[in-house]
């Protein structure tokens, strides 16, 4: 499932110019610029590139973000989907959506190729929405303590490998090109038909089984099937006493959750690391890292993009290897503070290229450098966070809302890079990192370490800042009545 949203998320960007002659041809524009510049004398305007035609602008920046406001509609079904036939059978279910979603792309040119594509991109996104959700929940329930966050990782690996295939897979020689760019767009759906023979061989999470079904002895099964023959005690002791603790409090909605003061700071925390992890600007590196390595004057733009996709892969195993070492917020820290210089580098390279030619190089080591930053910290840790700061009550309601954030933070990005980057040029980098500084401050303020703890412990974490913050008050109101 992780690797189908990579795919999904990287396969839009090699293949963008010969997907742009084909909706300027669908659209009627792409004729009709080459007849005209076929027929124009010298002194005349110059004749807009298909690519650079609004209309065809403006279905390409759609076919990139309507995937992202299918995730964020399907993202509030994640609990529902979740809890309706369990962890496995929900993630099977929705197969079906990323099927179809293969199909409309993959024979796109049997009808009008831009609203195909579109069609199909929203109902991928409608697809990865349910899954980005269901894939951290489903690992976080199964994982053991020590190695939650090396787990959870695994899921952000999938997705950067998904990334990588799609990326290379789209250049021009192999499907990336006139004639096969319909099946490269149709194979997002591939992964669905692998997943749906493996899936069955799943066991179900024990957790989900015991705390929301209330059945021990299927859970027991499904731990000897997870761990293999032992005893297996003390994880049912540890779901007892959480299951008692979710009957204590009642099922928490969405809305219960957003009007809660029990869970107000972890759910800010939560949403703003969903929020800084699209709004760092390395969307508009995957889905346009093309473009801006052709703007930064690099020979082969598409090859850069794929070494892109293979330092993705290599950091994201480095994060794999130090999350349940170095700690969450370490890594989020180093990850964003890092991103921050890089994408001044990034600018400045920009800015300068046509000065010093040694400046391509500038941007883009920035650019890998922004990569690799990412995937220590901002890019993985989020997903499983969530998962980590709620208990089992209100922990679906606050992946929805955690997942819903992050997809409208990809959508705003994926739909306004391109017209914000024609606004600001070489200096649109400084937007990102402007936004990147104010969440380093705001994680070393405000988001606290999870590593080892168990869901009570971090929850005594917030309880203690809450208490902290009612004793501040209390003490201002008695200077200030004092005082009067």
């Amino acid at each position: 499932g992780s690797l189908q949203y990579g795919y999904s998320l990287g396969v839009i960007n090699a293949p963008q110019k010969v997907i742009e002659r084909h909706y300027g041809r669908s659209l009627g524009v792409w004729s009709e610029a080459v007849q005209v510049s076929e027929n124009q004398t010298e002194g005349e305007g110059l004749i807009l590139e298909p690519g650079q035609h609004p209309a065809v602008t403006m279905y390409w920046s759609l076919s990139v973000s309507i995937f992202s406001i299918g995730g964020m509609l399907t993202s509030f079904l994640v609990g529902f989907v979740g809890d309706l036939k369990g962890r496995v059978k929900g993630m099977l279910m929705v197969n079906v959506l990323a099927v179809a979603a293969g199909l409309l792309m993959g024979l796109c040119q049997m009808w009008r190729p831009h609203i195909m594509v579109i069609a199909g991109r929203a109902v991928m996104g409608f697809y990865c929405g349910l899954t980005s959700g269901l894939v951290p929940m489903y690992v976080g329930e199964i994982a053991p303590k020590s190695y939650r966050g090396a787990l959870g990782t695994l899921h952000q690996l999938a997705i950067v490998i998904g990334i990588l295939l799609s990326q290379v897979i789209g250049l021009d020689f192999v499907l990336g090109n006139d004639a096969f760019w319909p099946i490269l767009l149709g194979l997002s759906g591939a992964p669905a038909v692998l997943q749906s023979l493996l899936l069955p061989l799943c066991p179900e999470s024990p957790r989900y089984l015991y705390i929301v079904l209330g059945k021990e002895q299927e859970a027991r099964k499904s731990l000897y099937r997870l761990k293999g023959p032992y005893d297996a005690t003390t994880d049912l002791e540890e779901m007892r006493r959480e299951k008692e603790e979710a009957d204590k409090e009642p099922r928490v909605s969405i809305w219960s959750l957003i009007r809660s003061p029990v869970y107000r700071d972890q759910l800010f925390v939560a949403l703003m690391m969903h929020i800084s992890q699209q709004l760092s600007g390395i969307n508009a590196i995957f889905y346009y890292s093309t473009s801006i390595f052709e703007q930064a004057g690099i020979a082969q733009p598409v090859y850069a993009t794929i070494g892109v996709g293979v330092i993705n892969t290599v950091f994201t195993l480095v994060s794999v290897a130090l999350v349940d070492r170095a700690g969450r917020r370490t890594l989020t820290l180093a990850g964003l503070g890092g991103m921050c210089f890089c994408a001044i580098a990034m600018t400045v390279g920009l800015k300068f290229q046509n000065d010093y030619a040694w400046m391509s190089t500038v941007s883009m080591v920035a650019i890998f450098l922004f990569v690799s930053f990412f995937e220590i910290g901002p890019g993985p840790i989020p997903w499983f966070i969530v998962a980590e700061l709620f208990s089992q009550g209100p922990r679906p309601a606050a992946m929805a809302l955690a997942g819903c954030c992050n997809w409208t933070s990809n959508f705003i990005i994926g739909m306004t890079f391109q017209y914000i980057q024609g606004w600001l040029d070489s200096y649109v980098f400084i937007l990102f990192a402007a936004l990147l500084l104010c969440f380093t401050i705001f994680t070393y303020f405000r988001v606290p370490e999870t590593k080892g703890k168990t869901f009570e412990e971090i929850s005594a974490v917030f309880q203690k800042g809450r208490k902290k913050n009612v004793t501040d008050t209390e003490l201002q109101q008695l200077k200030t009545s004092t005082d009067a």
